[in-house]
């Protein structure tokens, strides 16, 4: 284990021989920190918090605090961290909250550049990227692959789907469906994430299925309800459209249209 003189470390905290900290760091209470992990100097970290392997935490970070929360009466909530993530300088991550679960908790192979803050009962999943300054609010959801631009924000309870694209700036007040890109200061749908789809090894003819569901959704003027009847019918020949039909029909604040 190579952790720096200066660091402080609580004698709860249960640290993997292998995990490097650096100096003036502080880890306070309950914290696990797992196989290969790296922690910047000046990084704060308070328990119940448990980080998984190889992530790399560079310096300023702040992980685990209470709650921003005014219902929060000290009870016992978790951060939990996955493995292979990246988190830039000066990020703020939350614990959760009883009334939410209890549990904020971000998945693996994250890109989480400087200032971002992500609050109580978040949950976030896999290979997202969120840029310098972008903002969650507490109990909002981001769905695997999805980016967030620079200073982009999502009001609380808010859910991102899957390989959406929130555009720089972008102020997220309803759920944006899976592959939808926004762009705006208030967030409005304006087309697919193509680009990105095609990084990621989606075929001409996925692309194809996904657009004709944008087009039924965005632009052909239909109302909700008949909207998801078609959906419903492409579906059956799509998993990408149902993944996007399923985020639809549970979604509790309603859709970005």
């Amino acid at each position: 284990m190579n952790i720096h003189p200066t660091a402080v470390i609580s004698a709860e905290a249960r640290i993997h021989p292998s995990v490097r900290i650096g100096a003036y760091t502080v880890i306070e209470g309950e914290v696990e920190i797992g196989e290969g992990t790296e922690i910047g100097p000046h990084c704060v970290i308070t328990g119940p918090t448990r980080i998984g392997r190889n992530n790399r935490i560079y310096s300023h970070a702040a992980l685990g605090g209470d709650p921003q929360d005014k219902k929060f009466r000290g009870e016992r909530c978790e951060l939990v961290i996955g493995d292979g993530n990246t988190i830039r300088e000066f990020t703020t991550f939350s614990r959760g909250t009883g009334d939410g679960g209890g549990v904020t908790r971000m998945g693996d192979d994250n890109w989480i550049m400087a200032y971002v803050h992500i609050a109580h009962d978040c949950v976030i999943g896999d290979h997202t990227i969120f840029a310098n300054n972008a903002s969650l609010a507490g109990h909002a959801e981001v769905g695997d692959w999805a980016i967030l631009g620079g200073f982009s924000g999502a009001h609380q309870f808010c859910k991102i789907g899957a390989h959406a694209f929130v555009g720089m700036g972008s102020l997220v007040n309803a759920d944006v469906p899976p592959f939808v890109m926004t762009s705006t200061q208030y967030a409005e749908p304006r087309t697919i994430n193509a680009e990105g789809l095609k990084r990621r090894g989606f075929g001409p003819e996925r692309i194809r299925a996904i657009k004709n569901a944008y087009r039924t959704v965005y632009m052909a003027g239909k109302p909700l309800e008949e909207a998801k009847a078609e959906l419903r019918a492409m579906a059956a020949e799509s998993d990408d459209v149902k993944l996007m039909l399923d985020f639809i029909e549970a979604s509790s604040r309603g859709i970005l249209r």
